[in-house]
């Protein structure tokens, strides 16, 4: 079943795509991220959640076979489409595009590369400075880092505790970010 909805032609089930997709977004876009933790509510500091919450799917994924790998496959896709296409919104021409693509493409596999260092190793300071380096590069220190390593750290909890049948079947469910 899953072969044909993700084989060949990768896009035939948008259903399960679009609904994955929009549930990382809504995970990413939490007000508590931008109100009480102080992540920046702007382009960057979207790019900034939205690049945090697909490597958590990506990260929930990794060493899954068949439709598991290629709906994360189709998900990264799906969020470089939707980033080119921010860029776009923003006001970068057709000639700018692909160098800050390409910019954000590196940036993403670097985060995505700290990020799993430090979870691998249960490392939570390593993972609060990694995401204070790239969340709030501005702020000399910022207070609300250890918040966001413990919801990352819960996020990947929660995300193994779901079965991947579950997850390429459309439901992906990330844990609420809370004020304190």
């Amino acid at each position: 079943m899953f072969q044909r909805l993700f084989g060949r032609e990768r896009h035939a089930n948008r259903t399960i795509t679009d609904a994955l997709y929009a549930q990382i977004v809504a995970a990413a876009r939490q007000s508590v991220f931008y109100s009480h933790w102080n992540v920046p509510d702007t382009p960057l500091g979207r790019f900034e959640m939205l690049s945090l919450h697909m490597f958590l799917f990506q990260h929930r994924l990794r060493g899954e076979d068949g439709a598991a790998q290629e709906v994360a496959q189709v998900l990264i896709d799906e969020f470089f489409l939707d980033v080119d296409h921010s860029l776009r919104e923003l006001g970068i021409g057709d000639v700018g595009v692909p160098k800050r693509m390409k910019k954000l493409a590196k940036m993403f596999y670097g985060r995505t590369a700290a990020y799993d260092d430090a979870l691998e190793r249960n490392d939570h300071d390593g993972l609060t400075a990694a995401l204070a380096r790239n969340v709030r590069p501005d702020a000399g220190i910022w207070p609300q880092a250890p918040q966001l390593a413990s919801y990352v750290a819960d996020a990947c909890r929660q995300l193994a505790a779901q079965p991947s049948e579950s997850i390429v079947s459309g439901t992906v469910a990330f844990p609420l970010a809370r004020e304190a």
